[in-house]
């Protein structure tokens, strides 16, 4: 037996579904080889290896490192005065049909040097990271243009590079109607599958296709359209769903297999069974629910009838969800929607990693997946990370088998 590093004397959170609480091994443990784990298991059956770091872990929990399965961090300027407005009585719908919304960041992103949107996004990302956050998924859709929409998606690319962290990119031109297209809707849309999917596939820069299928945004028609076209690059697609209203777009995208669907307040029973049986993520996104002051809750008990697995995510973004903290998320999903703290943890987890395609590499403590672990101080139980109000910090991350500063 030859091992890297050997981690002692924690209690583990696997959050393997194996019926056991949090697929939990109270002293446990956690053995990795070149990156990923090769023996997890009782503190006591651990085969012996000399050559192994040993590092004790002082009977900390610990947990997959975070997956933030939905996110929009690289974006110009903000939205301030549109939190003003929200309180004065301005709708989301209004604010965006005025010229705001969306279409207010996209001016500033397509004004923002590349380096200044890379510095932003650096920073807003480190803040996930000090909560444990070691995956994370990057949308474009603030560029609306072939320019901006690459330069995002490359900018993306480079937060991976340039921090120790898993960064996955989804190709969102198709976010808003840009306004050099007003009331031409179909030629944008012409632009975003004959242009702009071409090219960032070609590049490498997208790993999947995103859709934001709404009143305020684009009809099934046109998100066919859009998936079809990345099913010609053979990318995955997702959908921001059933946010605004029901549109139906949730039984479109499961007709394409979709990794995940996003919002979902409006979402029908059609619309649930159709994710169930396409083994969809729901993915739920309490940030967007809180700043909107929506009233309509996902529907989370059907959900759970019907066997959708649920993730959770920060939706960070500066407009609808100005969330920096994923652990807060976590607290909200369980207040708000009533999630139970173990589904809140697996939704930022387990089924995140699902949600992004990679749940083969990420999201539980178990043999094979990458050693991606967060240790945590001070909490006596794993539904503390739910139920603290913000504050709480890792004590210890590992990304891969190696330390993160």
């Amino acid at each position: 037996m030859s091992w890297d590093t050997v981690w002692l004397n924690c209690r583990a959170a696997t959050m393997r579904p194996d019926g056991r609480p949090y697929g939990a091994i109270e002293d446990a443990a956690i053995a990795a080889k070149d990156g990923r784990i090769a023996w997890i298991g009782a503190r006591g059956e651990v085969p012996a290896d000399p050559g192994a770091e040993t590092i004790d872990l002082g009977g900390r929990w610990v947990t997959p490192g975070l997956v933030d399965c939905h996110t929009h961090v690289v974006f110009g300027g903000n939205r301030a005065r549109e939190f003003e407005m929200r309180l004065e009585g301005a709708s989301y719908e209004e604010i965006a049909r005025a010229g705001g919304g969306i279409l207010s960041t996209v001016r500033d992103t397509r004004a923002a040097s590349t380096e200044a949107l890379l510095d932003g996004a650096t920073a807003r990302v480190r803040e996930l990271m000090a909560e444990g956050v070691t995956v994370l998924e990057v949308k474009s859709g603030y560029g609306l243009d072939e320019a901006t929409e690459v330069r995002m998606l490359e900018v993306a690319r480079r937060l991976g590079e340039r921090l120790p962290l898993t960064v996955r990119t989804s190709c969102l031109a198709a976010h808003a109607l840009p306004p050099e297209y007003t009331h031409r809707a179909d030629d944008y849309i012409d632009l975003v599958c004959n242009t702009i999917i071409p090219r960032v596939a070609d590049a490498g820069l997208a790993d999947a296709v995103d859709a934001f299928c709404e009143r305020i945004a684009f009809d099934t028609a046109q998100t066919e359209r859009v998936f079809a076209a990345a099913r010609r690059y053979d990318l995955p697609v997702k959908l921001h769903a059933e946010q605004l209203s029901d549109q139906g777009g949730t039984q479109l995208a499961a007709r394409y297999g979709a990794l995940s669907m996003d919002h979902l307040e409006y979402i029908s029973e059609d619309g649930i069974r159709a994710m169930a049986d396409a083994g969809s993520v729901a993915v739920i996104l309490p940030g967007a629910f809180y700043s909107l002051h929506e009233t309509r809750v996902p529907p989370i008990d059907r959900f759970r009838a019907h066997g959708v697995p649920m993730a959770v995510a920060t939706d960070a973004n500066p407009g609808s969800s100005p969330a920096r903290s994923l652990l807060l998320m976590l607290n909200m999903a369980c207040t708000l929607f009533r999630l139970t703290p173990e589904e809140a943890l697996a939704g930022v987890t387990r089924n995140a990693a699902r949600a992004l395609g990679l749940a083969h590499d990420y999201g539980t403590l178990e043999v094979g997946r990458y050693a991606d672990l967060v240790a945590w101080n001070d909490i006596e139980h794993p539904a503390e990370l739910s139920y603290w109000i913000g504050g709480r910090r890792a004590t210890s991350r590992y990304r891969h088998g190696e330390p993160l500063e």
